[in-house]
């Protein structure tokens, strides 16, 4: 919403276009925590980071957990590594308070005086803008001691990714902020009981936090009046492919595919529409048949399919799918953390196999065999 409009090293722009307005309604007027996660719950929010869990839930899981020493964490998952994937970086770029003053009234939800933005190296202008960012909220009194004479305290660091793929995963995410190789954690224990440092700890991506000072400003009745009943408001998607506008689309939920790609994105390049790739390496291609499929969680798990984190790349008659797949396969393969067989063992016995059906070399048992 203020990417483009609003200067984001000037905290001043921010705040002109009631920024830090939700902050201080809720702590100057002592809204209680179980009241503020009470709304979010209304406004329907649900993850924009892959799965689409219940925003509200998980902050009310955090939120009851019990600490042995009181201490509580929140951390942003802003290591957006989905292949044709910028939808945060976008949002880190052009308004990084509004992460900024979201984490902070998550901090104050759940119980937590400390936060953790683990973002990828490779974003070196989000980097800045954050530190600055960070640094200007400070000064302003709007982290650290005694936000707005309430008495709460909250503060932020950074913690840069080297670029691993398997670093988006939460608990492998929290792994690498402690030092340590990033690889995932047997889940149960979830991070709402044992996160970041064995405490209890919220995680959210940075599309999911930029919604909330919009949900606490205009009203979470607001929120949830955009896009369908069980899937609120809006989602961001980075259009890339043969298609005629790439970039950057903010969608209401519900939104069909064809919409997107020719009413927004103007149609295909020259060619026929094939199918489109959604959800990043895990999310799978979708067909040129299901064109009408509404953009929801529900319709896409219906299909078959997920909404991923945001990347739709659009791809013509001339592409090939065999090569659509080895491609996404060989990302997984060179990203994967090599810690449980089926990822570290089979998955480049299926790139092998795809490699005979690239070469013409394979047969129909091939094809048994990799769905095997």
């Amino acid at each position: 919403r203020n990417c483009g409009v609003i200067n984001p090293e000037n905290i001043d722009e921010y705040i002109g276009l009631d920024g830090y307005a939700a902050l201080g309604k809720i702590l100057t007027e002592q809204i209680p925590p179980q009241k503020v996660i009470d709304d979010l719950k209304a406004s329907g929010l649900r993850g924009r980071g892959g799965a689409g869990f219940s925003t509200g839930m998980k902050w009310q899981f955090t939120h009851d957990a019990v600490s042995p020493d009181g201490v509580k964490y929140v951390c942003c998952n802003a290591d957006e590594g989905d292949p044709g994937a910028f939808m945060d970086r976008s949002v880190l770029e052009g308004d990084p308070h509004s992460l900024i003053e979201a984490m902070t009234i998550a901090g104050y939800a759940i119980g937590a005086h400390q936060g953790y933005i683990y973002v990828r190296a490779e974003y070196p202008i989000a980097v800045d803008r954050l530190k600055i960012a960070i640094a200007q909220a400070r000064e302003y009194g709007l982290l650290g001691r005694d936000i707005f004479g309430s008495g709460f305290d909250f503060d932020l660091e950074l913690r840069l990714g080297a670029g691993a793929f398997v670093c988006g995963e939460e608990t492998a995410l929290m792994t690498s902020i402690e030092g340590k190789r990033g690889e995932p954690r047997p889940r149960p224990p979830f991070p709402a009981n044992k996160g970041l440092f064995q405490r209890p700890t919220l995680l959210n991506n940075v599309e999911t936090y930029a919604n909330i000072p919009w949900i606490f400003t205009h009203g979470s009745e607001a929120y949830a009046a955009i896009g369908t009943p069980k899937s609120t408001g809006t989602k961001v998607f980075a259009l890339g492919g043969k298609i005629k506008h790439t970039g950057l689309v903010e969608i209401p939920m519900g939104t069909t595919l064809r919409e997107i790609i020719f009413d927004i994105g103007g149609g295909i390049k020259g060619g026929n529409f094939k199918a489109v790739q959604i959800g990043g390496p895990s999310g799978g291609c979708i067909p040129a048949s299901l064109i009408d499929t509404p953009i929801d969680y529900e319709s896409l798990a219906a299909i078959g399919s997920m909404m991923g984190s945001g990347g739709l790349i659009v791809m013509d008659e001339d592409t090939c799918m065999v090569d659509i797949a080895k491609f996404f396969l060989e990302f997984t393969v060179d990203e994967s953390c090599g810690k449980c067989t089926p990822c570290a063992q089979g998955m480049p016995k299926i790139e092998a196999l795809l490699g005979d059906v690239a070469a013409f070399r394979a047969t129909a048992a091939t094809v048994d065999e990799i769905r095997d």
